[in-house]
């Protein structure tokens, strides 16, 4: 056990971030770099090292909170890492990206604030890299068997690796121009700079892993080449297809999805742009949907120099206590205040979008809105409270509906789909064609990205088992599994 008093005595303390005034001029990540280290260790020391730790439970990934807690407590950070890296590929994404339900299954949390477990893993890994203990792990020796990873995104990355290390040799397909999924494209610079995504792939290219940016399988490649060159494929390619607002006047010029918009601006922070091709910079921008995808726009907007920022959430404002419905240790529906929402613009809870408005030349100018409410389980509209408010700038935030299947490689392959329409798969994460297995949101539909990494995790060790019969890669889920996390 790390600190035995620590829950006791020490209060809980999360990283600083940069003030507002400062961090809206730049698109660094918004957290001042070095302020956890003094804190760190006493924080991880609050960890209570339970008899039976739900944290584990908590986390798909079934990290090994309360050992690296107690390593992170004694400042022996080389040990700290190991039991990182035990069940996570990728904890420098996790710690910086993920809703941590792992802390709304601490035990802790049920009549104190929780330990900070996401801060302790950032650092923890962070300081892993700065020390140089991050180093390549090439496999002893070769298997000669090849595996075709379709999607770079953390599933995809984290399969490969894996997969990788098992000895198979694996190449990577990514459609986009460079690696990394929608860690690249969809997470803006101030939640994660690139850099730790371009080291990662340093390191799996270090271990053998083979990347090819810029071909998409069933355009560029069909399936059934694919197939022929390689011994298994893996399907990672995420739920990528955005749920759609059909409402008068979506035809209209400044209406975007999310993903067409955010990726843009971190293109501009790759170099490829000036100035993004979409921009905020003196609009009203109006962002549908309530969710993390929606403060990343809101962010994205601010930083661009909008004129104004409101977002929107067709459903109830949620509360900021565990309601009965979402006992601990579940993972509740919390109001959350992002960084994003610290640096302004409004929130509006229970409206619907009725119609959009348009200028005589066909750009939008305005949003007009409907209070809504549950009535016998049903949202309607309340009478008398329309209302219209500016909007040169739109972007839909509101999820997505599953894989992009306009490619040809659902087809191609001849995939069977679930009830949900994500790629069907059995409990070795196979699907109905020999050979042929998937992960992540694929499979799983849009969730988190700890979801993500274990599923590749886990696909990864049934492709090993097919190809060789056995398997010592560990696999922390199967896709019938239904931990706390949601």
């Amino acid at each position: 056990m790390a600190d035995p008093k620590g829950f006791l005595t020490t209060g809980r303390e999360v990283a600083r971030t940069r003030p507002v005034e400062e961090r809206v001029k730049d698109w660094n990540e918004v957290y001042v770099r070095g302020s956890l280290l003094p804190i760190i260790s006493k924080q991880a020391g609050r960890c209570m090292d339970c008899g039976i730790p739900f944290c584990h439970n908590g986390c798909p990934l079934g990290n090994l909170i309360p050992e690296w807690n107690d390593y992170a407590y004694r400042e022996d950070w080389a040990a700290a890492a190991e039991r990182l890296h035990a069940t996570n590929n990728f904890p420098e994404f996790t710690g910086r990206l993920c809703p941590a339900p792992c802390e709304s299954a601490c035990v802790l949390g049920i009549n104190q604030p929780p330990v900070t477990i996401k801060n302790v893993e950032v650092s923890i890994i962070d300081k892993a890299w700065d020390s140089g203990d991050v180093t390549p792990q090439p496999p002893e020796r070769l298997s000669g068997k090849t595996v075709a990873v379709i999607g770079s995104g953390p599933a995809g990355l984290a399969a490969a690796q894996q997969l990788t290390r098992a000895g198979h040799t694996v190449a990577v397909f990514e459609r986009a121009d460079r690696i990394g999924g929608l860690l690249r494209y969809g997470i803006p610079e101030f939640k994660m700079e690139k850099v730790h995504i371009n080291r990662r792939i340093e390191q799996m290219r270090a271990e053998g892993t083979k990347f090819r940016t810029e071909v998409e399988i069933g355009r560029d490649i069909d399936a059934a080449t694919l197939r022929r060159r390689y011994d298994a494929v893996v399907v990672a390619a995420g739920a990528t297809v955005s749920r759609d607002l059909p409402a008068p006047g979506r035809e209209l010029n400044g209406i975007h999805f999310a993903m067409e918009y955010l990726p843009l601006s971190n293109k501009v922070q790759e170099g490829d742009f000036v100035a993004p091709p979409i921009t905020a910079e003196g609009k009203h921008v109006v962002v549908i949907g309530g969710g993390d995808t929606g403060a990343d726009c809101v962010g994205t907007a601010h930083r661009q120099g909008a004129a104004s920022v409101t977002q929107l959430e067709i459903m109830p404002r949620p509360g900021e206590e565990r309601n009965a419905g979402q006992p601990w240790p579940t993972f509740p529906m919390l109001y959350k205040v992002t960084s994003a929402h610290e640096e302004g613009g409004e929130r509006v809870y229970s409206v619907s979008t009725t119609h959009f408005e348009g200028d005589e030349d066909g750009n939008v100018q305005a949003l007009h809105l409907v209070e809504v409410e549950f009535k016998d389980g049903k949202l309607e509209q309340k009478p008398g409270t329309e209302r219209r408010i500016p909007a040169q700038l739109v972007t839909l935030a509101m999820g997505f509906t599953g894989t992009d299947q306009s490619n040809g490689l659902v087809g191609q392959f001849g995939l069977e789909l679930d009830e949900r329409g994500n790629i069907a798969r059995d409990a070795d994460f196979a699907t109905n064609v020999d050979g042929v297995f998937v992960a992540g949101d694929a499979g799983r539909g849009q969730s988190l990205i700890v979801w993500a990494i274990a599923e590749g995790r886990s696909a990864a060790r049934g492709v090993d088992r097919y190809l060789t019969g056995a398997s010592d890669l560990p696999a922390p889920i199967r896709p019938t599994d239904r931990a706390l996390a949601v």
